[in-house]
């Protein structure tokens, strides 16, 4: 077991070594970065992030298949498609469970926010005295998810359920997260970096543990706290950072 500042310097060591423009290129961020205006970020984003589960060339794919849908033009097809084209999606198939009515139903519902509102950040904006997105997160969806029950609900998951929001929060990095880097975007300017979590799922929570930063075995919510914990002792101002350390750690399996 390392001692607390053996282990931050071994974790700032690694993700400094997996925090550039390389990592782009076999990561599903790399969907985003095809466009430099916002709301086509946030958009292309939001769906290669609600589809990352599973390989990640696959993902690409099926993240590509999306775009190709919309024209490669995220935000111009929300704010102006048919119901034809809608119908058009519905059939086809796109990755794994989440499928083309999913897909219909999110440019709905993206239509109906961006009618509204000029970037999803206004739908995740944190209240007085949060400390994390949890409530953000809720809010959020309350806001996208129209109250009557869909089939496309369960891919927006809810930490409020205890789920640890993996997909949401790797989104939510890459929209908040400022450096220099080239990695994340940082364009959510009213938005703090450092009420972010590290988006949690195997990987990333059997390094946690193995480097002994939390103890719990499941991969929930409150995991996702209790790794909150550890890792803001070492950068409180920018603790996902360490997701690109812990989930390299966990892919090169440096540590098995």
């Amino acid at each position: 077991m390392l001692k607390f500042e053996e282990l931050k310097n071994f974790l700032d060591e690694k993700a400094d070594q997996y925090n550039i423009p390389g990592f782009i290129d076999d990561d599903p961020i790399q969907i985003p970065h095809r466009f430099s205006l916002k709301q086509d970020i946030e958009i292309a984003g939001f769906l290669a992030a609600t589809i990352s589960w599973g390989n990640r060339k696959s993902i690409i794919k099926s993240a590509e298949k999306m775009l190709e849908f919309m024209g490669n033009s995220p935000y111009d097809f929300v704010l102006n498609h048919s119901v034809r084209d809608l119908e058009g999606i519905r059939d086809k198939s796109v990755h794994r469970t989440f499928n083309g009515e999913d897909f219909s139903y999110f440019i709905s519902q993206f239509k109906r926010i961006y009618t509204g509102n000029e970037s999803l950040e206004s739908l995740f904006k944190l209240g007085e005295k949060e400390t994390n997105f949890l409530y953000a997160i809720e809010r959020f969806r309350d806001n996208f998810l129209e109250p009557e029950k869909h089939r496309s609900h369960k891919h927006v998951s809810s930490p409020g359920k205890n789920s640890s929001a993996k997909r949401i929060m790797m989104f939510l990095r890459w929209m908040v997260r400022k450096d220099k880097r080239g990695v994340d975007f940082g364009i959510w300017e009213n938005t703090d970096q450092k009420y972010l979590s590290i988006p949690l799922d195997v990987h990333t929570g059997n390094i946690s543990r193995k480097l002994g930063l939390i103890s719990r075995t499941q991969n929930d919510w409150k995991t996702v706290e209790e790794l909150d914990t550890a890792i803001r002792q070492f950068d409180e101002n920018d603790p996902a950072k360490y997701d690109f350390a812990l989930f390299g750690l966990g892919v090169t399996k440096e540590l098995l």
